[in-house]
């Protein structure tokens, strides 16, 4: 197990990181207004403190951004699940959800592969490793835990018991619905499945020897691949704004599986490339973050927000957002943390396990 940081530091991001993943996975989306930001630190023991647990749970065993996206993934199908059982609801907050996901229902899933789609990009991309990347940006030690047990433990009593309260009060809000008890079965094994197969696959990367490189390749400029993390995700968004209307609601699956394979495989081969590091992680970052900007005003729109209280929202959150772009990858070439071998996405040839 890594040694925790032992400086005033590791608190600053630690509350940083507490705060930004429920201002970008709510704020900055669109999804709650301006006027709702006196309700945020409602939000931080679910999105902040989940994200925390994902870091400190990557940091802790010696893992890397792979084991992140599993784990993000898995918070939220947990969220989305058992927390708010917007999976499973169809008439969840008053939205007709088991029509507009209809044509992709399985029932041997109890919900919808598009919905399913939807839950892991938003909540595995920007409530956890968007965050988490670009509070990384301001440390020095990138791969350093930032809690001890005893901050590990209460951060997890605050997550299970915002958790607990946020479902009660939408069983509540939601008409009293309750999922079945296969609904309920299907998403455990599913939220387990990611969990495991974050650590089972990846192993730990402490005292990291050299990566394997398959190429003499140099990986490209960090600004190259902050315009992909870009245009990937926005495709994505704009597939979801465009296609979903016009064209069979499994196109727009197949859609999604293309763009999940290809940032597969540029992440892959760049990050097995010379040069590859944390400036490549902040850019990737910022790319998705950026993302969010215009999306959050689309996003807003449809919310049927008032247009002022919309606009200002898009205004402060977005001038906030690309503030903070511009820090990180300040401090990111300013702090010059060393490339972490552990981060790219290991594979059959690439994996070893370090004791």
């Amino acid at each position: 197990m890594n040694h925790v940081r032992r400086t005033p530091h590791r608190w600053r991001s630690v509350i940083a990181l507490l705060l930004l993943a429920p201002l970008v996975g709510e704020f900055l989306l669109g999804n709650a207004p301006v006027t709702a930001l006196g309700s945020l630190p409602l939000l931080v023991p679910l999105y902040g403190c989940g994200a925390l647990l994902v870091r400190e749970a990557a940091r802790h065993t010696g893992r890397g951004r792979p084991t992140m996206l599993l784990l993000g993934a898995a918070y939220g199908l947990f969220e989305e699940g058992p927390v708010d059982q917007m999976l499973w609801n169809p008439h969840y907050g008053g939205f007709d959800f088991g029509l507009l996901y209809a044509g992709t229902h399985l029932p041997v899933l109890g919900t919808s592969v598009a919905l399913l789609q939807d839950v892991v990009s938003m909540h595995m991309v920007w409530s956890i490793c968007v965050p988490i990347a670009l509070v990384e940006a301001f440390s020095r030690d990138q791969r350093r835990p930032w809690l001890g047990r005893p901050g590990l433990s209460v951060t997890a009593l605050v997550f299970v018991t915002g958790s607990l309260f946020l479902a009660a009060s939408q069983y509540t809000d939601n008409g009293r619905f309750m999922a079945s008890a296969w609904q309920w079965a299907v998403g455990a094994v599913m939220i387990a499945a990611l969990i495991l197969t974050a650590f089972a696959a990846f192993g730990p990367g402490r005292n990291p020897q050299p990566t394997i490189r398959t190429t003499d390749a140099t990986a490209p400029r960090p600004w190259r691949t902050g315009c992909a993390a870009f245009a990937l995700t926005s495709a994505y968004w704009a597939g979801q704004q465009l296609l979903r209307d016009h064209i069979p609601d499994w196109a727009v699956v197949a859609f999604w599986f293309a763009l999940a394979a290809l940032a597969t495989a540029l992440g892959v081969r760049w990050s097995r490339r010379h040069g590859w590091g944390a400036a490549h992680h902040v850019a990737v970052a910022v790319g998705a973050l950026l993302t969010y900007v215009w999306v959050g005003v689309v996003h807003a729109a449809e919310m049927g927000l008032p247009p002022v209280i919309g606009l200002a929202g898009n205004v402060l959150f977005g001038a906030g957002a690309l503030a903070l772009a511009v820090s990180a990858a300040r401090a990111v070439r300013r702090h010059r943390p060393d490339t972490a071998p552990d981060e790219a996405p290991p594979t059959a040839s690439t994996t070893t396990a370090h004791g």
